[in-house]
């Protein structure tokens, strides 16, 4: 058994080993030394190249040198989460990440945002299920402070999400959403990002 198999049990409710105790076994090890991670980074001070490490570590895969973050951070898995280039993640990010979070190239992410890829049965019967779907962020999003995004949202490129907001549903590119649930407020236009960058490589 590998976290290959344990990710590809999340992303089928169907999957024949969803319940294998060899399974259940390895998940509960991960997200043990996802606890323990988060422990390392959250209770002693690390230079930005150590934190690096460390969420290489977290997240079992090579994490890129341009990622920066502010401590504290937690993840309840942690193998399940891919970090693009130049990405800062805030002091107080939560990401709930059995379902897959995936986030772009520079992104900035606020204070205390909560990403959760698990959903939960409504139906009595069905003893409150979890059910898993992705968080896919694209590149150049920017999302607010206290955000909470839900299983199975796509954010497009250069899209905002508003501070405080609850993101129910896909977010275009280009445009700023905002409120509980989060709603389309205005879209912006490419102009308006160059000018805020000095990026002038895409006026063309």
């Amino acid at each position: 058994m590998t976290v290959k198999d344990v990710i590809e049990c999340f992303g089928n409710e169907n999957h024949p080993s969803r319940r294998d105790p060899e399974i259940l076994k390895l998940f509960n090890s991960i997200c043990q030394e996802s606890i323990k991670v988060c422990m390392e980074i959250n209770t002693v001070y690390h230079k930005p190249e150590e934190l690096v490490e460390l969420m290489s570590k977290l997240t079992g895969k090579q994490v890129d040198s341009t990622f920066r973050m502010f401590p504290p951070f937690n993840a309840d898995f942690g193998k399940n989460i891919t970090f693009g280039k130049n990405v800062f993640v805030n002091s107080g990010c939560k990401f709930q990440d059995q379902g897959g979070i995936t986030v772009g190239d520079n992104c900035l992410i606020g204070h205390n945002v909560v990403l959760a890829t698990i959903n939960h049965d409504l139906n009595p019967a069905n003893n409150r299920k979890n059910h898993y779907a992705p968080i896919k962020i694209g590149n150049n999003v920017w999302i607010g402070s206290n955000v909470t995004i839900l299983s199975g949202v796509t954010v497009g490129d250069w899209a905002v999400v508003a501070a405080g907001a609850v993101v129910t549903k896909d977010v275009a590119p280009y445009t700023i959403v905002g409120g509980v649930p989060a709603k389309f407020i205005k879209a912006i236009e490419k102009l308006e990002f160059i000018s805020m960058t000095g990026d002038t490589s895409n006026i063309l």
